[in-house]
């Protein structure tokens, strides 16, 4: 099921920044499209930015499209620019070593693709746009919106999270105000994987959403966007606000705990070919390293397990493998349970409800949206109709979403009850985004740095 998650990511990848299927305003909403007699329903945002037109009168509203994709030499010099821009933080990382370049790549990195291309260059909600073209076929991707989406998780493969080191505008502008608490607040390990469950869960969601074209969440609920574009609704900026706040103490706490897309940066770093080590060769034991990582992100050597423990451990460890399939069991019939309350998302499951309430005499006055449908001359039952074939996708969705779920769970407890074996200071695969704090905290790497510099000094003057 794992490779399977994999393939759907990784089919995924193709549709990162479509044009966003909106109208009215808004990069990342939906809009509904009614026409007169056209018998179509699209997705749609709630609120109208103007009064509807008098419909008495004959009036026509308009069908509304989703424009073609903006090709321009723009998009392209972006394109190149987040290549160049991705290779340099991976040398900087890896073969540089060195923190005070990362952080300059880091801010222009905050400065280009985050203030001067309005967070538009962003990978974060490409899953949605992905599952969408799966389940689409009028929805495509340029070519160049693939680059942006696919080089990020290429590069991840082959050199860890360099990508969140210094090329995420979103994890640099967390990473910016975190430089005025040294080290950050540490989140004890258990901790940590207990709330990032809760990317997990939200990259289920987008993809249940999107799947039933009922909206894309994770671009809606951007804490970062408005910052970026120096306008947006009051309620994501006071949300972007409290992740920044946060972020002062707590390092990344959105890349850590909330990013969908980092999930599965997590998975590809794990099998990444080359990734960061926090000594250039040996590493001392001098413990200076632990506290510089703000993510939690250091592994220290573990000691051998008592034979009381491991024989406790395997037992647990036994349980909770017969205990896996009863989570996903749960997980999916939990899952599916609720689609009456998922369904409500999809703009036609709302409007026929609200039809029906009307309709039924159960609330005064009509909506927009009402008022729009009964313009089409289509009959309420022919929408109830539609909207009950809805809410029965969201039956085995959900229930794929909840199995997902409760895989992951799972997988968790399991990854609790093994035991590995570590003689050195480590940073986690998964977990370490390859800030290169802890380089400077290494008494190995002043060594290494000295030993660089007097060779050069050398070569300087024997020629």
């Amino acid at each position: 099921m794992i490779r399977f998650g994999y393939i759907i990511i990784g089919i995924s990848f193709f549709l990162i920044f479509c044009p966003a299927p909106i109208v009215y305003g808004g990069r990342y909403g939906l809009t509904l499209s009614l026409a007169p007699g056209s018998g179509s329903i699209g997705a749609g945002s709630a609120v109208e930015r103007f009064p509807p037109p008098e419909f008495e009168s004959g009036y026509q509203q308009p069908l509304t499209t989703t424009p073609a994709p903006r090709q321009s030499i723009y998009e392209y010099i972006d394109a190149v620019v987040l290549l160049v821009v991705l290779g340099l933080s991976s040398y900087l990382v890896l073969k540089k070593r060195s923190r005070r370049a990362i952080f300059i790549l880091m801010v222009f990195s905050l400065v280009y693709f985050g203030f001067w291309r309005k967070g538009c260059v962003c990978p974060i909600g490409a899953t949605q746009n992905i599952v969408l073209s799966i389940f689409d076929r009028d929805y495509v991707v340029p070519v160049v919106t693939a680059v942006f989406f696919l080089s990020p998780l290429v590069f991840t493969l082959f050199f860890g999270r360099t990508f969140c080191a210094a090329v995420c505008p979103l994890g640099a502008l967390q990473d910016f105000v975190l430089l005025s608490a040294h080290g950050g607040v540490s989140v004890p390990n258990w901790l940590e994987s207990g709330l990032r469950l809760f990317a997990y869960v939200y990259l289920g969601m987008a993809v249940l959403f999107a799947a039933t074209g009922s909206a894309f969440i994770i671009c809606r609920y951007d804490p970062f966007v408005s910052f970026f574009r120096l306008s947006g609704n009051f309620n994501i900026l006071v949300l972007g606000a409290c992740f920044l706040v946060v972020g002062v103490f707590i390092g990344r706490p959105y890349c850590r705990f909330v990013c969908p897309y980092g999930v599965i940066l997590r998975q590809l770093s794990r099998i990444s070919k080359w990734r960061v080590t926090i000594t250039p060769d040996e590493c001392v034991k001098c413990r200076l390293c632990e506290d510089s990582c703000p993510f939690g992100a250091i592994r220290e050597p573990t000691a051998n397990w008592p034979i009381y423990e491991y024989g406790k451990g395997k037992k647990r460890l036994a349980f909770f493998i017969i205990l896996l399939p009863v989570l996903i069991f749960l997980g999916g019939w939990l899952g599916s349970s609720l689609k009456t309350v998922t369904s409500r998302m999809h703009d036609t499951v709302r409007l026929a409800e609200r039809v029906y309430l009307e309709e039924t005499g159960q609330v005064e006055g009509t909506t927009d949206a009402s008022l729009a449908f009964r313009a089409t001359g289509k009959e309420a039952k022919e929408l109830y109709g539609e909207a009950s074939d809805i809410r029965a996708q969201f039956g085995p969705v959900g229930s794929l979403l909840g199995g997902f779920v409760g895989l992951v769970i799972g997988l968790k407890l399991i990854g609790l009850s093994v035991w590995r074996q570590r003689t050195d200071y480590v940073p986690d695969r998964a977990s370490c985004l390859a800030c290169g704090r802890c380089f400077q905290y290494c008494p190995r790497e002043h060594v290494r740095l000295k030993n660089a510099k007097e060779a050069r000094q050398g070569r300087g003057e024997s020629s």
